[in-house]
């Protein structure tokens, strides 16, 4: 850990990247809209996360893909200054195209050599339409890519649970689904803080331990997708 004049520790960056999918599909139920309210409700308990490691700067950053893939924030911004601007929702499943955006900008530089793991959340109610393997095979090859914290949460019954796990790759770890919008704010609060939590602590970079996620409540009384 690099030291600053005076004694004081300099901070490490943390990328955190959302991955969310737009395609037609998310109109239905209100998905697109649980998505923005789960995404919203999750910035306070990342701001809470981050501010428990004082020796991590995380900055946000977040793809949207339906119809190809487009940077939603497309600066790397400090999680205290990070807004959600709902996304709207229709088109196709361009999954590939926004791993190979990520992959694109997790070579070094722009990353630097001091960062730690970036984390990556995939959010998906559907399959790809496009080449979901030769983007993932691009996201595995970027060094940085390999190292990240990946995760998934699989929203409703449609969602290919064998690409968000191939997407993870890790045997220990599965995608998380949520079938209801209650469900879903639980799961991106999950994935938001317990992957800051993982990525900045001492054993990451080695073995890093993601906690599993809570149950959801009373999830038999609740609306399913």
């Amino acid at each position: 850990m690099t030291v600053r004049p005076g004694g004081q520790l300099a901070k490490r960056p943390l990328y955190f990247y959302f991955l969310v999918d737009c395609s037609g599909s998310m109109r239905m139920d209100g998905k697109i809209q649980a998505l923005n309210t789960s995404i919203r409700e999750a910035i306070p308990h990342m701001r809470r996360a981050a501010d428990d490691n004082a020796n991590a700067e995380v900055f946000v950053r977040v793809v949207r893909f339906a119809d190809d893939a487009a940077w939603h924030v497309a600066e790397p911004t400090p999680v205290h200054q990070f807004t959600w601007t709902d996304v709207e929702a229709g088109g196709v499943t361009d999954m590939g195209a926004a791993l190979r955006m990520v992959a694109g900008e997790l070579d070094q530089p722009p990353m630097p050599d001091r960062a730690l793991p970036p984390v990556l959340v995939l959010v998906s109610d559907g399959q790809p339409t496009d080449d979901f393997s030769g983007g993932l095979r691009d996201l595995l090859d970027k060094p940085w890519g390999k190292k990240a914290i990946r995760m998934a949460i699989a929203i409703g019954r449609d969602a290919d649970q064998d690409v968000l796990q191939k997407f993870i790759d890790h045997l220990e770890y599965r995608p998380v689904s949520a079938s209801n919008p209650e469900a879903l704010v639980e799961r991106m609060r999950w994935a938001s803080t317990a992957g800051l939590r993982a990525s900045s602590s001492p054993a990451a970079g080695h073995t890093v331990s993601v906690p599993a996620p809570p149950p959801v409540k009373d999830p038999e009384a609740l609306p399913v997708w």
